[in-house]
């Protein structure tokens, strides 16, 4: 391609040593240039004189076809200029199932203010990996191992409450402490290693473990969601992800003064030069909606 812009500059020039000042080289390299393209195409492209080089008949040709090249690559390096300033394309973004539903109404204001920036996206509890299966952000829940090849941002540190609907809290005895919480229906949340997690609660200010009778056990956060929303038992469940039900009435707070404080969230983007302007925006959407307090 240097020997393509150096032909064109000599027969804008019409002059090898002025190509060769605007170039900021030496008139041979200018005529070496030239000479190999020459070679290259198979045909002269230049008549020399003492007093004149002029192009020959498949030189204009030539020059007409390398003219358009060139200014087709600088269009498109303009662009890919453009692209990296402005955010532009697709992001593919991994977060687990109750924050992905969470997460869904506020991309239609981010859409409005990025049209460019698109989202492939996918809901899903288990923990995948950033770099192998080309992960642009992947949000993760709980504390991290250190890794190398990646950017970790913390979003937010989520508290860990319980909540049922008002029709299963209507039939039950009125839950006063924790103690009544043992002759509770629970939504217990087996985890991907085969263990059920037992409820993290305050009682009187001080940490406990309870495992109160779990008529049903799920492997999903959004069934055990379902669950309690359904009347089926109390659920432990994450403030952030439990709060749109809680205003849409489907859910309700139960002993609130038993609330913990639950994992971290982080974001995670694999390492490069420089974050495309597309993930940086979305990173800080996703980092704007965590910093929303929890009513």
């Amino acid at each position: 391609m240097h020997d393509i812009a150096t032909f064109v500059a000599v027969a804008q020039y019409a002059s090898f040593t002025r190509a060769a000042e605007q170039l900021g080289t030496s008139k041979s390299n200018v005529g070496k240039a030239v000479r190999r393209l020459e070679d290259r195409l198979g045909t002269r492209l230049f008549q020399r004189t003492t007093r004149a080089v002029r192009l020959t008949e498949d030189g204009e040709t030539y020059l007409e076809a390398a003219r358009a090249a060139l200014d087709g690559l600088g269009e498109a390096e303009v662009a890919l200029a453009a692209r990296r300033l402005a955010p532009t394309g697709r992001v593919r973004l991994d977060v687990p199932v109750g924050f992905g539903r969470l997460l869904l109404p506020y991309f239609g204001p981010f859409r409005e203010r990025y049209p460019q920036v698109t989202f492939d996206l996918s809901l899903n509890d288990r923990q995948s990996d950033p770099v192998g299966e080309g992960w642009d952000i992947v949000v993760r829940i709980g504390e991290l191992p250190p890794e190398g090849d990646m950017t970790v941002r913390k979003l937010c540190t989520l508290r860990l409450g319980l909540y049922a609907s008002a029709a299963y809290l209507g039939r039950r005895e009125p839950i006063r402490a924790v103690q009544d919480l043992w002759n509770q229906d629970a939504v217990i949340f087996r985890s991907a290693s085969g263990r059920l997690r037992p409820w993290s609660v305050l009682d009187a200010g001080r940490p406990a473990e309870i495992s109160p009778k779990a008529p049903l056990i799920v492997a999903d956060g959004r069934a055990m969601i379902d669950a309690a929303i359904n009347g089926l038992g109390i659920a432990q469940i994450f403030d952030r992800v439990a709060q749109p039900h809680i205003l849409s009435g489907e859910l309700q707070r139960v002993l609130p003064e038993a609330d913990v404080d639950g994992p971290p969230v982080h974001a995670l983007i694999p390492l490069g030069r420089r974050m495309p302007a597309k993930t940086r925006v979305v990173l800080d959407h996703l980092a704007e909606i965590f910093r929303t307090p929890v009513g």
